[in-house]
């Protein structure tokens, strides 16, 4: 159609938008059928369409699109003076920005818009019902999105896995949707930066002995497996493929999945309009526990997390503190300050009491050199590993009895105890039984029943208080013989050390208590240190 000289010529971009969530409406609202209807549009209006804008898979709610961002860059340039989509929400589903956009935005560069099925044309004046028409087109997309939440929300509930690749050391289940499968290519290297850390490695050490080893990445192998990230693996030299990272190593040793659990919701958006990501607080994840076979056990994953939580940087010297995170005040709990003494001719380090130092004098000094505190603790893992090399089985039977507490004979007594119990219960049950046969064919009186019931009843309460006590003192019994064991092998690791590493430190000591030291009466100090072993805590 030819237009008369004084029309005025509208250059116009046809703009087509399709989401992920838009595709449940069928072939209605496809990109197919967007172009054909606003092709035969513009023809039938004698519309001079210079380009078409697509955005498929582009959430409404989000105005960075590149398409529509392009269609924004010819606007600008003065090369589009016309806009026609197939409604408002294709334009967009945040009615403030939409409006904003039809409105003012528009307008101000002279562009006609249209919303053919709408009945919006700006050429006509304002239509009054836009604005309502855009904010029922964001209450869809807020819908929309309470709807995908609780999807996932379901979906997390059942613990399955939804990301992309599996994580290092597992490979999705091909039978099962969301399952995961131990790597048994790949499990050693996840298995292999526990270990280190277990023996007191930081992450930026794991990383460079991971570099040094040629250990691939985890997206590395996720290229060679799913093909994830081709471009920028397929030409790159052979160290890129080694390239790991503190971020990557610290992910792996804070990850849950390895200790067979499923944490979901970590992360979310700011809102249903803004793809913002954010951080969300541990109370608000989603954790599923058993869903799949651990790589780490819950004992080590535990002791990693403390060790990170407790490490230290290297100092400016390049040297770590080899007590860093360990020593605590014994008094109140706080961790005690490293302090270098550089005032005299003989500079010296030594340790007190954070609280004292940075709260106002509460809690006391807790003094203690470090050239004291050293050797001690040296001589203790000396003595210990000494023990183990010449008698484990033994150190093991001493642990279970420390401190005088018998753990053998406590245990004996309370499987006595337990067989008591069980069979009073046995007794109590037949007792009750005959009771009832009695009152049944009328030999004791409904007064007498009633009293007797109350009795029995009671005494069955406490018996299966008792049974439950029993059992109780037993596993945990049970559980010191099995973490004195657990601490003897991880002694049998060390030969007699000449020097304390933070390494060596880390693994086999949880914490060390220092007391406020004590003036005896000739005038000499006098000082307690408690020092806190892996799986056995303090041993006299």
């Amino acid at each position: 159609m030819k237009q008369p000289s004084n029309t005025k010529i509208y250059k116009t971009a046809l703009y087509m938008r399709l989401s992920r969530d838009d595709e449940l409406q069928g072939e209605s609202g496809s990109i197919q059928t967007q172009r054909m209807m606003l092709r035969q549009y513009a023809q039938e209006h004698g519309l001079t369409v210079i380009d078409e804008y697509v955005d498929d898979g582009w959430s409404g709610t989000n105005y960075d699109r590149p398409s529509f961002q392009r269609m924004i860059d010819a606007i600008e340039d003065g090369k589009i003076n016309c806009v026609v989509t197939k409604d408002l929400s294709r334009l967009g589903r945040n009615y403030i920005l939409t409006g904003q956009y039809t409105e003012i935005y528009f307008p101000s560069k002279g562009v006609r818009y249209i919303a053919v099925n709408d009945n919006v044309d700006t050429l006509n004046g304002e239509n009054e019902l836009a604005p309502f028409l855009n904010i029922l087109n964001e209450m869809h997309a807020r819908q929309t999105s309470k709807k995908v939440k609780a999807a996932f929300r379901a979906r997390f509930a059942n613990g399955a896995h939804y990301g992309a690749c599996a994580p290092i050391g597992y490979v999705k289940d091909p039978n099962q949707k969301g399952h995961l499968l131990i790597d048994g290519d790949t499990r050693w290297i996840v298995e292999k930066i526990y270990n280190l850390s277990l023996s007191g490695v930081g992450a930026e050490k794991i990383a460079r002995t991971l570099i040094a080893e040629k250990v691939p990445t985890a997206a590395w192998l996720n290229f060679q497996r799913y093909g994830t990230n081709a471009n920028k693996y397929a030409d790159q030299p052979e160290n890129k493929r080694y390239a790991w990272t503190v971020g990557q190593v610290k992910n792996i040793l804070r990850n849950e999945t390895y200790i067979g659990d499923s944490v979901h919701n970590k992360s979310g958006t700011v809102s249903f309009k803004s793809k913002q990501k954010t951080t969300k607080p541990k109370s608000e994840w989603f954790i599923v526990e058993n869903t799949h076979d651990a790589i780490i056990s819950r004992d080590d994953f535990a002791r990693v997390q403390q060790q990170i939580a407790s490490r230290r940087r290297e100092r400016k010297n390049g040297t770590t503190q080899v007590f860093a995170g360990l020593v605590k005040c014994a008094d109140c709990g706080w961790s005690m300050s490293f302090v270098e003494n550089h005032q005299g001719k003989k500079p010296y380090c030594y340790y007190r009491c954070a609280k004292n130092a940075f709260a106002l004098g509460e809690c006391s000094m807790h003094y203690i050199r470090y050239d004291v505190l050293y050797p001690y603790v040296l001589s203790r893992l000396q003595f210990w590993i000494q023990a183990v090399q010449k008698d484990g089985d033994r150190l093991v039977n001493r642990l279970m009895n420390a401190n005088g507490k018998g753990q053998a004979a406590i245990q004996k007594r309370h499987i006595a105890e337990l067989k008591r119990a069980e069979k009073r219960k046995v007794e109590l049950d037949r007792l009750f039984a005959k009771l009832y046969e009695d009152w049944a064919a009328g030999r004791i009186s409904e007064r007498n029943f009633a009293m007797l019931s109350e009795k029995y009843q009671v005494e069955q309460a406490d018996v299966a208080a008792r049974i439950e006590q029993a059992h109780t003192a037993i596993e945990t019994a049970a559980k010191g013989a099995e973490d004195a064991g657990k601490w003897v092998e991880l002694i049998r690791q060390y030969s007699s050390p000449t020097k304390l590493t933070a390494e060596l430190v880390n693994a086999l000591i949880e914490k060390i208590t220092v007391h406020e030291a004590v003036k005896s009466a000739d005038g000499s100090r006098e000082q307690e240190v408690e020092i806190y072993y892996r799986f056995v805590g303090r041993i006299d």
